[in-house]
């Protein structure tokens, strides 16, 4: 029959192609022989029994990735979400335990992040969690890679990405920080309050300072002016008492010829009459001579007590 050869030839291609299979790269394939382990085969061209052989699975090489979230309360009574972030690969020599060990691993692996995140965080107050978040992941990959190598897991890295407390602890936080903050600024705020009013006291004992020595030194040259005043009526036969009444009695025409320039002055002067320069005058005299004799009668005095 001609058809029989065509039929012997597709059956031979039949089984040629299902001799092969690939693997991918980063990949390793299971091959069991009537429902038994049989190898494992690496990525690239292979080949296998029709029929007999069988591709029970394929596991991946490369590094994978779980997010668990946990719940779990710390040690000053604050309920807080933790995500945790496990990366693990397959060990390339322990794919036959990896396979055949177990059915879930991810059950497994979050299984152990539970029980060591609900024994770390307890042990904490809130602020420490977020401190201390490394130690955590320490812990659990400590935890992880012990537990996990049995069953042809290596665990890379365990990270803790978020930490979300309960939404009315963070709002009593951020309360918490503004207040502190607050209280930061009115205290830099008093600081400079209060350096600025030492400064400007500084600044005013030193004005005060200055213009007092001005003073000084304004009264210092007006008695060097009179010195010199008095010496020149002296020359002229006029004796000191005479000349310090004549100066005050010039420097009450200056001060009334200063007042009367300005237009707006409100100055009152007393007494203020003609006759107040002379009358000023004759009074100076008066208690002058008056003082003199006072002193020339208390030095007689003395003396005859002396004699006696």
């Amino acid at each position: 029959m001609p058809t029989v050869p065509f039929i012997i030839i597709g059956l031979i291609v039949l089984f040629i192609f299902a001799s092969i299979f690939t693997v991918k790269q980063q990949t390793a394939a299971i091959i069991e022989r009537f429902g038994r382990f049989k190898s494992i085969r690496q990525s690239g061209f292979q080949l296998k029994i029709p029929v007999i052989d069988k591709i029970s699975g394929r596991l991946s090489l490369k590094i994978q990735q779980l997010d668990v979230i946990i719940e779990t309360k710390t040690l000053d009574d604050v309920f807080v979400r933790l995500k945790v972030s496990v990366q693990y690969k397959v060990i390339k020599e322990k794919v036959y335990d990896a396979f055949y060990k177990l059915d879930y691993p991810h059950d497994q692996i979050t299984s152990y992040v539970f029980d060591v995140v609900r024994a770390e965080v307890p042990k904490m107050k809130l602020d420490d969690v977020f401190v201390r978040k490394d130690d955590i992941a320490i812990a659990v990959k400590s935890e992880l890679n012990e537990a996990m190598m049995t069953y042809g897991y290596d665990i890379i890295k365990t990270l803790v990405t978020d930490i979300d407390p309960d939404a009315q602890v963070k709002e009593a936080m951020n309360r918490i920080n503004a207040a502190d903050r607050e209280k930061t600024a009115a205290q830099y705020e008093g600081d400079a309050q209060r350096i600025l009013i030492v400064e400007r006291a500084k600044a005013e004992a030193e004005s005060k300072r200055l213009q007092g020595q001005g003073i000084a030194d304004q009264r210092r040259e007006i008695a060097r002016g009179l010195e010199e005043s008095v010496e020149v009526l002296n020359k002229v036969g006029i004796n000191s008492q005479e000349a310090s009444a004549l100066i005050v009695v010039t420097q009450h025409y200056d001060t009334l010829q200063s007042i009367g320039q300005q237009t707006n002055s409100n100055l009152i002067l007393l007494p203020n009459s003609p006759q107040a320069g002379s009358t000023m005058l004759n009074d100076m005299v008066a208690s002058f001579t008056a003082s003199n004799q006072i002193g020339e009668a208390m030095k007689n005095s003395k003396t005859k007590k002396l004699d006696k």
